[in-house]
């Protein structure tokens, strides 16, 4: 962020050192350090959130992605179930219609039966 090399530290140092007296630097150093150790929690603290909100929106992303690929899946099963319960009844069907189609040449009708077993 900021480059400052040795010898710029060392001009301000002295420069604090006229200006603030011998006596008070030292006090001035150990605030100015725990300000700079604040400002360096609090950025780590900001990054972290913004790693925390970003993890976040990417779960967010991949949880749709999920359920859409879920979605893709029950439609897909669903239309094969459909396409196999369509064959299967058009398979079935056919041997219904044989079933109740009328005698061929030379066989003689089963009389009809009602539901008290007379036939009428």
């Amino acid at each position: 962020m900021f480059d400052i090399g040795f010898s710029e530290l060392m001009v301000i140092a002295l420069v604090g050192l006229i200006v603030i007296g011998p006596e008070r630097m030292p006090k001035v150093a150990r605030t100015v350090g725990h300000l700079l150790g604040r400002l360096q929690r609090y950025v780590g603290d900001v990054k972290a959130d913004i790693n925390r909100e970003m993890q976040l929106d990417e779960l967010k992303k991949l949880q749709s992605q999920v359920a859409e690929q879920a979605r893709d899946i029950e439609r897909q099963v669903n239309k094969q179930m459909n396409s196999v319960e369509t064959s299967l009844n058009q398979s079935i069907l056919p041997g219904a219609d044989t079933a109740t189609t009328t005698p061929t040449s030379g066989e003689t009708p089963l009389p009809a039966t009602s539901d008290t077993g007379k036939t009428p």
